[in-house]
């Protein structure tokens, strides 16, 4: 049957037909044409999503002051690992980064302004609390407490009635991490509940901890059993890159077994090994890779409805240099300090730090395609063989030259994703607060082609 005679049968079969009538002769006339859609390739029509799919909503402040104890229990130099919780429709998030304290806070009403003075300000619902109980650092074989210069923690996610995180070492040069993930319940005030630490997948297929060891986010559930799994959890260009990916990661994994298996199964989906720099290296000075030494990626989010798996980070769009940023130019890619001669002056003025510097930087999506990353589950492909299908900048009302997002959340019921902005909000003389940014997740239903005995006759989605 041609397209034109499916379409001449459509016609004589709906005339005269009431609405209802015409939407049930559709699903018979399917089914007897041998139309095979639905159950098995519903998840790989729904919608790819675009730039223009991310509705700019508002954003909203986080409250200053200390929240709990030690001093410094605040949001100040704080935002990561930022996650939605649906029982209380609000955040938990990360706060000062030294401390690395967990707290959960309201959403409030969401303005839309270029005057930060307009911005709704959340509440502290739970004040923040070392969600790891003292374990934080116990992620070395057998949960041996490791040194690696700092031990953030690296995503939070709401599975059912627990708080499941993560834990990376910062900079782990004697790869004494093979711990991971951990378990809490979601009242902070609660103690004896932390479970952990956990190890999740194993080498060759997860080469090292560092590329779980970070954000986290649901499967849709009509991505699942494709997925074979009903979560995502990765981590991105850390210190030490021989250890983590260059470039997005993520694998499936389910986080019911964090406890009972050990390790917990991980299917990576997607990721760089150093041996496989797919999307740039480390150094890399082309105008057209993706990755270099300056990216860094905080958040990950698969909205339902749609097939696009986005990573949220920030690229310096800049020449690379590796060294000390420098506020003046003149210095920049040469030998500047005399107590540090092999290490270079990269021109940063807003970076002081030593490392990978490609001043200016901007906040950054990358978008894959949820069917690339099914290719490699079921071995078509190897997880460095995929690439993504877009990247696209954010442009906030209250940009920060240092462009960094810290964690991104998701909320399917609204289609929310809440991003946190690092240093957005600066108040005072030292303030260093994050801002919330928040975007609406278009997946209305698009036109498909659908098969029609090996036609293709073209019908729209509802």
């Amino acid at each position: 049957m041609t397209t034109s005679q499916a379409s001449l049968v459509l016609t004589r079969a709906f005339e005269g037909e009431t609405m209802i009538k015409t939407k049930f002769a559709i699903i018979v006339l399917a089914i007897v044409c041998g139309f095979v859609g639905a159950a098995g390739n519903s998840a790989a029509e729904t919608k790819l999503l675009q730039e223009s799919d991310l509705e700019y909503l508002g954003a909203f402040r986080v409250p200053q002051g200390d929240f709990g104890s030690p001093e410094y229990s605040g949001f100040n130099y704080g935002g990561t690992a930022l996650t939605y919780n649906p029982h209380n429709n609000s955040l938990f998030l990360v706060g000062h980064a030294w401390y690395q304290l967990a707290a959960e806070i309201s959403i409030p009403p969401i303005v839309n302004s270029t005057n930060l003075a307009d911005l709704k300000t959340a509440a502290v619902l739970q004040p923040f609390v070392d969600i790891t109980e003292g374990n934080r650092s116990n992620i070395g074989e057998g949960g041996a407490a490791v040194d690696t210069s700092g031990v953030p923690i690296g995503g939070f996610m709401v599975w059912g009635d627990k708080l499941v995180g993560t834990v990376y070492g910062y900079y782990d040069a004697a790869y004494v991490v093979k711990l991971s993930h951990f378990t809490s319940g979601l009242d902070l005030s609660a103690t004896g509940d932390f479970q952990g630490m956990y190890r999740v997948g194993e080498a060759p297929g997860t080469p090292n901890p560092a590329f779980v060891d970070g954000y986290m986010t649901e499967i849709p559930p009509e991505w699942q059993s494709r997925f074979g799994g009903p979560a995502l959890t990765g981590n991105c260009c850390l210190s030490i890159i021989s250890r983590t990916s260059l470039g997005p990661a993520a694998s499936v994994f389910d986080p019911t077994k964090l406890g009972s298996d050990d390790p917990v199964p991980a299917t990576p989906l997607v990721g760089y090994p150093i041996d496989h720099p797919t999307l740039g290296t480390y150094g890399d000075q082309r105008p057209d890779v993706l990755y270099n030494g300056s990216m860094v990626i905080q958040g990950m989010v698969f909205p339902r409805g749609s097939r696009s798996v986005l990573f949220f980070g920030r690229r310096g769009t800049g020449d690379f240099c590796y060294g000390e940023g420098k506020s003046d130019p003149a210095l920049d890619n040469i030998h500047c300090d005399p107590d540090y001669p092999e290490v270079l002056c990269c021109y940063d003025p807003v970076d002081s730090s030593k490392g990978g510097h490609a001043y200016p930087y901007v906040y950054q999506v990358i978008a894959y395609d949820a069917l690339d990353l099914v290719s490699v589950k079921m071995g078509e492909k190897q997880m460095w063989e995929i690439l993504p299908y877009g990247m696209w900048e954010l442009n906030f009302p209250f940009a920060d030259d240092n462009a960094r997002i810290l964690g991104a959340a998701y909320d399917p019921s609204t289609q929310r994703i809440y991003l946190s902005q690092d240093g957005g909000d600066k108040p005072g003389c030292c303030g260093h607060l994050p801002l919330i940014q928040v975007y609406h997740v278009n997946t209305a239903p698009v036109s498909r082609r659908v098969p029609l005995q090996g036609q293709n006759l073209l019908l729209l989605t509802e």
